[in-house]
């Protein structure tokens, strides 16, 4: 065993998991159709094996450090693009299911082939844009956890993301060191969206660099009149380092 297969396994082994065979098997036909596709059109300017295996898949299994996900829960990976962290979790947890959502109809196609190729029936590729899933009855409230790979701002986030959330379910967004700068300036969505901060997970991740995971719980349903459309939020951000265009 070596390159991406000793990568993979390392750098779990760095983060205390276990690859078996049978999922280092699939991560093996996941990274075989992203390396393919990649040639094709723009779904990742990483195409190294040994790359992909630490800055992409290791990084999506640190989701695992601050969320174990669970048989029947309902996960949504927002903004997914290439399909992470979402394909890696989903590849590790067969009996969670993962709603991956993008706004490009390309990524979401490469997706619907993943589902069918890896095989992974537990991932449901769906082509929407963000803020149109808040208010829409069979996403609304509707997910244990959203995750978010380096999306947007922290303010962002918390407005696309917590009204997706049942209470007491979890947005973990995926973040580097400025992370902690987001936080700070992101208190107005916090409050506004009903959402806490329930832990600040720092790591270091071999091959991809230091990373940082923020775990905001949905302490309730989030007002109804969130989230907003994109002009609305992009004229009155609910965080502190984005200001209103001048009139």
């Amino acid at each position: 065993m070596g390159g991406w297969q000793e990568m993979l396994r390392s750098g779990a082994a760095a983060l205390g998991l276990t690859i078996t065979a049978e999922q280092e098997a699939a991560f093996g036909r996941y990274l075989a159709l992203l390396v393919e596709r990649s040639r094709q059109f723009n779904l990742t300017a990483i195409t190294g094996p040994e790359e992909i295996a630490a800055k992409h898949f290791v990084d999506s299994l640190t989701v695992e450090t601050v969320w174990r996900p669970q048989p029947r829960q309902r996960a949504l990976d927002l903004g997914t693009g290439a399909g992470l962290p979402g394909v890696p979790l989903a590849i590790r947890y067969p009996e969670t299911s993962f709603i991956l959502n993008d706004s490009t109809r390309k990524k979401v196609t490469f997706l619907e082939e993943v589902a069918a190729a890896v095989p992974l029936p537990n991932i449901h590729p769906l082509w929407a844009r963000a803020e149109a899933l808040g208010h829409q009855s069979e996403h609304r409230g509707q997910y244990h956890a959203v995750l978010a790979r380096a999306v947007a701002h922290l303010g962002l986030l918390i407005e696309y993301a917590l009204p997706l959330l049942a209470g007491g379910g979890v947005l973990i967004a995926m973040k580097g060191p400025s992370g902690l700068e987001e936080i700070e300036a992101s208190r107005k969505a916090l409050q506004a969206l009903s959402g806490k901060v329930t832990a600040v997970q720092p790591l270091a991740v071999a091959g991809a660099g230091d990373r940082l995971l923020i775990v905001i719980r949905a302490e309730r349903l989030a007002p109804p009149q969130y989230p907003r459309d994109a002009a609305a939020m992009k004229k009155r951000p609910l965080f502190l380092d984005s200001s209103p265009p001048a009139p």
